[in-house]
């Protein structure tokens, strides 16, 4: 059933399987949103007359059977049904009669599916927020765990200082405080009321938007109609910046994932249960959780990109273009939240080498320290770093590295403030309320 049928009107199959597309696939996930936007639409359209107090109890009670059904996953799209407006539309006609017919009054498809949409990803947001504050949690938890436990720091790949896996592990729980002000962000501009635009300008009835966005707790509004149009795309280009913010996060801690587990590296393991091995080498080990994190999440920072190119020439209004922002974002979502899960049952079960720097091949990395105690015994910096230099090019640098770092200013490996890191993500978790 299309919405917008008349008699005599019939739309060629070859046109009607393009438009459609792989858009039915994504509908479903939209079903359940589109059952509370009418819900709360037709409590409105009864508050302003348009609906009488009996229609509305019998539209309410049937639009839960069918909020139920989806629930329960019970709930399928028709072959013939368009769109999931059309296919709950026609369900509640089908069981309730005349009265299901009223319930578009007020309403465009173009402002159902822009509720639909901000409702479904407001929801996810949530979602991508639990996962990250779960991985954020663990990381800060390893840091402390494993916070005395050196591992050589690089510059340009090359041995540069001596770190700790307290201070790596810290590093991409901040990172994540970061990702989630981005999504925090995106949070608020999903979370405003596109509902009551109708087509995108409006409408000659007296509708209360203010009520619709209370009972589908929305923030507030997008005030002018125009504009409620114009938050699609924009919304989930939005969205995708700080999905793409998240995911580089994890890609880039999954390379080093990949080194680090590498035979010349050697800092770090896993149990066999986790990686996987070679048809033909029956001594590898490898990574792959961790290279597909990289590559799944290397394409999650693309989808910026890709809605940018969709939408950029748009002019106001509504366009079918912004049809294929869902089969864009929607995956991406999926796929982001997959990741921060293996992620997290890697690093929960990682294994880390002690003694790192007890290898000859680092002893060059505490070169900075031996400067820095001539500079504490009065030497100028510069004439130290010579010294020091020289000794390195003689061969002659023998520095006492199992002497205690003194590392103390904050964020170095003696003073990780880890509690400060998790008082930055309190305060951003806030934002989400």
């Amino acid at each position: 059933m299309k919405l917008w049928n008349k008699e005599n009107t019939n739309t060629s199959q070859l046109v009607e399987s393009f438009t459609v597309g792989r858009d039915k696939d994504f509908d479903i996930l939209l079903a359940e949103y589109d059952v509370l936007g009418s819900l709360a639409h037709t409590r409105m359209l009864e508050s302003v007359g348009l609906l009488s107090k009996d229609e509305l109890n019998v539209i309410d009670k049937e639009l839960n059977n069918i909020l139920h059904q989806i629930r329960h996953s019970q709930f399928t799209i028709d072959k013939d049904s368009e769109d999931i407006h059309s296919q709950i539309e026609l369900m509640l006609t089908e069981r309730i009669g005349e009265a299901g017919k009223k319930i578009h009054s007020g309403r465009s498809r173009n402002d159902q599916i822009a509720v639909d949409i901000k409702l479904y990803l407001r929801a996810e947001i949530l979602k991508v927020k639990e996962e990250v504050n779960e991985f954020f949690d663990l990381l800060i938890a390893q840091s402390e765990t494993y916070k005395d436990r050196l591992l050589p720091g690089y510059t340009h790949l090359q041995i540069a200082m001596p770190s700790s896996f307290g201070l790596w592990f810290g590093a991409y729980a901040e990172s994540l405080v970061d990702d989630m002000e981005l999504l925090a962000a995106a949070f608020q501009v999903a979370n405003k009321n596109p509902l009551g635009s109708g087509a995108g300008y409006g409408s000659s009835f007296p509708l209360n938007r203010t009520m619709t966005t209370e009972l589908l707790h929305f923030a507030s509004l997008n005030y002018n109609a125009v504009y409620a149009q114009m938050t699609r795309g924009k919304t989930e280009k939005t969205i995708s910046f700080a999905l793409s913010s998240i995911a580089s996060t994890l890609s880039k801690l999954s390379m080093d994932a990949c080194l680090y587990i590498n035979q010349n590296f050697g800092f770090i393991s896993f149990p066999n249960e986790l990686t996987t091995g070679s048809s033909i080498m029956p001594h590898k080990k490898n990574p792959d959780v961790f290279e597909l994190i990289r590559a799944k999440c290397n394409r999650i920072q693309s989808i910026p990109n890709e809605l940018t190119i969709l939408i950029n020439n748009l002019p106001s209004g509504y366009h079918r273009d912004l049809q294929l922002t869902k089969e864009i974002l929607f995956p991406a979502i999926e796929e982001l939240k997959a990741c921060l899960q293996m992620a997290q049952l890697m690093l929960s079960n990682i294994i880390i080498k002690d003694n790192l720097l007890d290898d000859e091949r680092y002893k060059y990395i505490f070169s900075v320290e031996a400067v820095n105690e001539l500079v504490n015994k009065g030497i100028s910096f510069r004439d130290a770093y010579r010294q020091v230099g020289n000794q390195i090019e003689k061969g002659e640098f023998n520095f006492d590295y199992k002497k205690q770092l003194h590392h103390t200013h904050e964020g170095s490996i003696g003073n990780l403030c880890n509690d400060k890191i998790e008082a930055q993500m309190s305060k951003v978790l806030k934002k989400f309320q």
